[in-house]
């Protein structure tokens, strides 16, 4: 009997704790529910370095994948696609990926590899 009401006690205490007021002057930040972060506004100092390395980040996976699934063609069908609009005619990808503000997608038939360019 006295180990219940200890439980409860115990229960008691960490439910209270937990509802307090967070008085350590921190902010929170909120995250949509797509789990994608709130652009940040690009400056000079360690933020703005963030941002450039976090858009630079984007446009490599980008391009990874894209010449991924260009090596993935060239295994199955033999060849390299004629233009990369054929690896969504035959379902490698879902649609090609848009390009960068102020960049182009430059694909290397021969090569097989695409890379990004200024506009």
């Amino acid at each position: 009997m006295k180990s219940a009401i200890r439980l409860h006690f115990l229960v008691a205490g960490l439910v209270l704790t937990g509802c307090g007021k967070n008085d350590s002057g921190t902010s929170t930040t909120v995250v949509p529910a797509d789990n994608t972060p709130a652009p940040a506004q690009s400056g000079n100092g360690y933020l703005g370095a963030m941002v450039k390395a976090e858009q630079q980040a984007v446009k490599t996976v980008d391009l990874s994948s894209l010449n991924r699934n260009l090596e993935l063609f060239n295994a199955n069908e033999g060849n390299y696609p004629a233009d990369l609009n054929e690896l969504v005619t035959k379902h490698y990808i879902s649609q090609v990926p848009p390009a960068p503000a102020g960049m182009k997608l430059v694909y290397d038939a021969a090569q097989g590899k695409v890379t990004i360019a200024p506009k």
